[in-house]
């Protein structure tokens, strides 16, 4: 599978936020969001390709017991199933980080979906001149039919939504409404931004979470980090 970066660090977000975890970011995605903090697994993919039993082995002798298979995209690649199948093998806790447009069946303990709202598409971005990427995007980002197995298939998951502005609330009820099986508790709304202040400014998103008895999605690594790779 082609490669971006592995590394161990906490996870940063979601339900498990806290969690030392080792990560794993395949490089390669079928969406380009406006606002992405992975531009290196997506706009301009980086890295090599590595074999199963590579990551299977570093993932091994990590010393922590927490997997996350993130992106980019890592449901568009065939052999994510191989990799899951095999960290679950080797008793790790798996996550996996999807937009939620590619269904497969992969080994999963809590399966993070991430649907894309239309503040995340690339309008008039100068990544994109001709303006491709924002018309691929838009047609793609939500796949109702895959969203609803992923619920159906994964009893631990969690929908987390990027928030840029407040009229994604709408949005996210409007999307909600049309799935079923999820509970208010699995719907977790995460402020975008890649630097504290931005997070920080968004202080309406909290309260959204407590207006719709939804859960506030932490950045930790932001927080604790920076936007640095490899964190």
């Amino acid at each position: 599978m082609p490669i971006a970066e592995t590394f161990v660090s906490i996870q940063g977000e979601g339900k498990l936020a806290g969690t030392p975890s080792w990560f794993v970011r395949v490089s390669g995605c079928n969406l380009r969001c406006a606002w992405c903090d992975t531009a290196y697994a997506s706009w301009a993919p980086e890295g090599a390709k590595r074999t199963i039993e590579e990551l299977l082995d570093e993932a091994s002798r990590s010393g922590v017991r927490h997997a996350v298979v993130t992106g980019g995209e890592p449901m568009i690649f065939e052999d994510v199933e191989a990799l899951t199948r095999g960290l679950r093998d080797a008793g790790l806790h798996v996550t996996i980080e999807t937009a939620g447009t590619v269904f497969r069946d992969v080994a999963c303990d809590l399966m993070s979906i991430s649907p894309k709202l239309a503040s995340s598409t690339p309008r008039n971005d100068p990544r994109d001149p001709g303006g491709v990427w924002s018309a691929r995007h838009e047609s793609r980002r939500i796949d109702l039919d895959a969203l609803q197995r992923f619920i159906d298939a994964y009893a631990e998951r969690q929908l987390k939504f990027v928030a840029c502005r407040e009229d994604d609330l709408a949005e996210i009820e409007s999307l909600l409404a049309r799935l079923t099986g999820w509970s208010a508790g699995d719907v977790m709304l995460m402020p975008e931004g890649v630097d504290v202040e931005t997070l920080r400014s968004r202080a309406w998103v909290a309260e959204a979470c407590v207006a719709r008895g939804w859960r506030y999605c932490p950045r930790l690594h932001i927080e604790l980090y920076g936007n640095r790779r490899g964190t």
